[in-house]
């Protein structure tokens, strides 16, 4: 039995441009946050948010997409937003995440799956993908990658992962803020915090820096090449949306155009933007997916 904490609700009220109405579902004796918008016959368009987010940061896109026709699902992983959120770090690996969000789809049986992915929900998406290539039809990777431990670490990575592990102060909204050109109002800022009303509640963000395959003995580094195995068959639509902006995942765009053949014939776009593209470019990131799935459907 995972211990862990739950927000309470009046944390997320009159959260600007966020009034999606909440679905839950059961994992592993926790709840599950989702956002569910759009035909409920549609194929899906499953958006994952990265650290330290939450289904909040795809408010703009959401809608974009529901008016498309699509049905947008929108989770907010276990520790982050009104997910519940284990109370200790050994709780929090590459592969629980992973058994997490493979139970997700499992339960809402969704197939037919166009997975639109950032930062972690990359390193979750992609592999979940591959894992379960059959469900998927098409991919949109806005900054975000699928390491496996060989690549060359960013300076800017190595700097976040020591402050995530070791800063006594870790403030949710001004981490966000710094990724974004745009500046988060103040209400905005006050949704990013809105998950964490104190420290107990942060484990998960602080844990996730520090999962990320940067090492050759990292333990999800075999995965994540089986991963990309399948990944350079992937002849199905693979999209890239990345920022004009993010040091940290500058340059993956290209690399993964290189490595799947299913980016052949798309409509890559560069957007404006910093490592959250979703801020500054929301509307945009999400008419490229629109246009993409337009070609296919």
């Amino acid at each position: 039995m995972t211990d862990f904490l739950r927000t309470p609700d009046k944390r997320f009220e009159r959260l600007p441009n966020y009034s999606f109405a909440p679905n839950y579902a059961q994992i592993d004796d926790m709840q599950m946050h989702y956002v569910d918008e759009g035909p409920s016959t549609a194929d899906p368009v499953l958006m994952l948010h990265g650290e330290p987010t939450w289904s909040y940061l795809y408010r703009h896109m959401i809608p974009v997409c529901a008016a498309a026709g699509h049905r947008v699902i929108a989770p907010d992983l276990i520790g982050f937003g009104k997910s519940d959120k284990p109370t200790q770090l050994t709780s929090y690996s590459y592969q629980s995440h992973m058994n997490w969000i493979q139970a997700f789809i499992d339960k809402l049986e969704l197939t037919n799956i166009t997975l639109v992915c950032q930062d972690w929900g990359s390193l979750l998406g992609l592999r979940l993908a591959a894992e379960n290539e059959q469900r998927f039809k098409a991919i949109a990777v806005g900054n975000g990658m699928l390491p496996t431990g060989e690549e060359k670490v960013p300076r800017a990575f190595k700097i976040w992962r020591a402050f995530a592990l070791n800063s006594p102060w870790f403030p949710i909204a001004k981490i966000v803020n710094s990724g974004c050109f745009k500046t988060l109002s103040k209400d905005e800022q006050r949704a990013y915090n809105a998950p964490f009303p104190s420290k107990q509640f942060k484990v998960g963000t602080r844990a996730f820096p520090a999962l990320v395959p940067t090492e050759p003995t990292n333990p999800a580094n075999e995965a994540n090449k089986a991963a990309w195995r399948v990944l350079e068959t992937w002849q199905k639509p693979f999209l890239t949306a990345f920022s004009n902006g993010d040091p940290i995942t500058r340059g993956g765009d290209k690399y993964m155009r290189q490595r799947v053949p299913g980016s052949k014939g798309q409509d890559h776009v560069t957007l404006i933007g910093g490592h959250f593209l979703q801020e500054d470019s929301g509307a945009e990131f999400a008419n490229a997916v629109n246009q993409m799935l337009a070609k296919i459907d």
